[in-house]
């Protein structure tokens, strides 16, 4: 009878790793493979990279995570393609780095695309890198970044490749709002490519080397006749201060990764964690004086908002979101009482702190975020209203507008609403006001409250009485009317009353009044009303 397990031991018996120095190395495959993987497109095309001022992917991962822990997945994977001699050109890894580590010992996941491999270019295998990744970050609650360098879909895959982009783009979807999602544009990012990142929560670009457009300048010429670089047409400045498409710019590769991991600071892992506490010294109750004196006696005159900003904050520091676009408001990233808390301010400095369409679609792209991820809301207005004028109407800026307003309306996060000046018309309403579920409302005394400045309503209120009154009186009577009118309406007190604003404060105490709410919302719990999703007017 033969014994049963003698399959086993013939098998081991043939496959017995000698010490004969004849023998191969059993590791000697391993490294090989590990070498190719690591080469990317070899010394000449990473030194190629390094002189335009580009780190290669490995290198820029190496830089993002924390030292030693990034862990590679799918490092000896190859494409499929047997068509258009690349039956003999199959490098490791297929031109992307794929794999998870640690920021700041918080787990992330990563993909970068390296350049030197097939320019970057996606086929059908590293999409299925890249979707495995984010399937990974979806399921293990962790952000997932996307560091993008490449010249687009494979061509020699055709549709494959295509498909794989449409694949990543549903993970893009599905992953939202429940992980934060990052793109750095690290180099080119063209046609459909650019939909990956668009998205994703937040976007960087660096100043001299990245770009994004669907149409490339080539095609441009040929349709429209319009002659543009690539850079005039989509580079980092230009989709930082004119599309808005990107959130960030740095300076190039280095400074980038070094701004992703201080905006993973503020950030939870998932949507149902809490955002990273940090230990401060900065006193609860640290008061500015500065502050009582900021608003200039004179309505008409223009002051920073972020001096409010950098005054709550602990150690003065705001990190701030889409600083090019848009200015007329000011969001981004605070810690008050350690607590990250995401703010959203009218900039009177700039257009008056009106709110337009873009600063409208700023605002609730943030509001949005911040209430996915359980980050509070604080709120400084100082809003006159809306832009008016036909360029705006014909825009949308009724929908444009309104998006605002449904953001903080549906909001759940613990929000907070600092009136420092004007809080006119409908604006008053969609700045985060008592009506649409915000917690805490506060004013300063400077605060004006109502329906429109006391210069138009006087126009309208009193326009007969005004038309009737000699020419010599007439500007006499407008004054006296508008002094009338702005101490009857244009101050807080009438909003009080009603209850429309919880408390009047003294703004050098506008810190301590901030921390002491949030303190009390810690354990705040709200709901919409159950439903697939809301209609957002997009």
């Amino acid at each position: 009878m033969a014994y049963p397990f003698e399959p086993v031991r013939k098998y081991r018996r043939q496959h017995t790793v000698t010490n004969d120095p004849k023998s191969p190395d059993r590791f000697e495959e391993l490294r090989r493979r590990n070498s190719e993987a690591e080469a990317g497109g070899g010394s000449e095309r990473r030194e190629r990279e390094h002189k335009t001022g580009k780190l290669t992917a490995r290198e820029r991962v190496a830089l993002l995570l924390d030292e030693g822990t990034f862990e590679e997945l799918d490092k000896f994977v190859t494409h499929r393609c047997g068509d258009f001699g690349m039956q003999d050109q199959r490098p490791p890894g297929d031109g992307f780095v794929t794999g998870f580590g640690r920021i700041d010992g918080r787990l992330v996941y990563v993909f970068a695309q390296d350049f030197t491999v097939f320019g970057g270019s996606l086929s059908e295998t590293n999409a299925l890198k890249i979707c495995k990744v984010m399937d990974l970050a979806t399921r293990n609650g962790a952000p997932v970044i996307g560091l993008n360098d490449s010249g687009g879909a494979r061509i020699q895959e055709g549709v494959m490749s295509l498909a794989g982009y449409a694949d990543v783009f549903l993970r893009n979807t599905l992953a939202s709002g429940v992980v934060p999602q990052i793109s750095a544009i690290m180099g080119p990012c063209a046609g459909g490519a650019v939909y990956s990142p668009a998205i994703t929560d937040f976007i960087f670009m660096t100043r001299d080397t990245s770009y994004m457009f669907i149409t490339g300048p080539d095609v441009i010429k040929t349709v429209t006749h319009e002659d543009v670089t690539k850079h005039d047409l989509g580079g980092a400045m230009r989709h930082n201060a004119t599309s808005g498409v990107a959130h960030f710019v740095a300076r190039d590769d280095a400074e980038c990764l070094a701004m992703i991991r201080e905006l993973l600071s503020f950030l939870p892992s998932n949507n149902l964690d809490d955002p990273p506490r940090r230990a401060t010294s900065d006193p609860a109750d640290r008061a500015d004086a500065a502050l009582d004196s900021l608003v200039p006696g004179d309505p008409m005159q223009p002051y920073d908002i972020k001096d409010v900003i950098h005054s709550v904050a602990d150690e003065h520091y705001f990190f701030e979101v889409h600083e090019h676009f848009a200015k007329n408001i000011v969001v981004g990233f605070a810690r008050l009482d350690g607590r990250p808390a995401g703010i959203v301010a009218n900039q009177p400095a700039f257009l008056a702190g009106v709110l337009d369409i873009n600063a409208s679609v700023k605002g609730a792209r943030f509001v949005r975020f911040c209430d996915a991820f359980n980050i509070p809301l604080i709120t400084f207005e100082d809003v006159p209203g809306f832009l008016p004028g036909t360029q705006q109407e014909w825009g949308g800026i009724i929908k444009h507008g309104a998006k605002l307003l449904y953001a903080f309306a549906e909001a759940t996060v613990p929000k907070l609403t600092v009136i420092t000046r004007k809080a006119y018309g409908g604006a008053y309403c969609v700045m985060s006001s008592k009506h649409i579920r915000t917690d805490a409302n506060f004013a300063w005394p400077t605060a004006e409250i109502a329906v429109m400045g006391p210069e138009g309503a006087v126009n309208i209120v009193y326009k007969r009485e005004l038309d009737r009154a000699a020419e010599a009186d007439r500007e006499r009577l407008r004054r006296e009317k508008v002094a009338q009118f702005r101490e009857r309406f244009a101050n807080p007190y009438v909003a009080a009353e009603r209850g429309y604003i919880d408390a009047i404060i003294k703004p050098s105490q506008t810190r301590a009044k901030l921390i002491t709410s949030l303190r009390s919302l810690e354990n705040k719990r709200d709901t919409n009303p159950k439903k697939k999703h809301g209609n957002i007017p997009l």
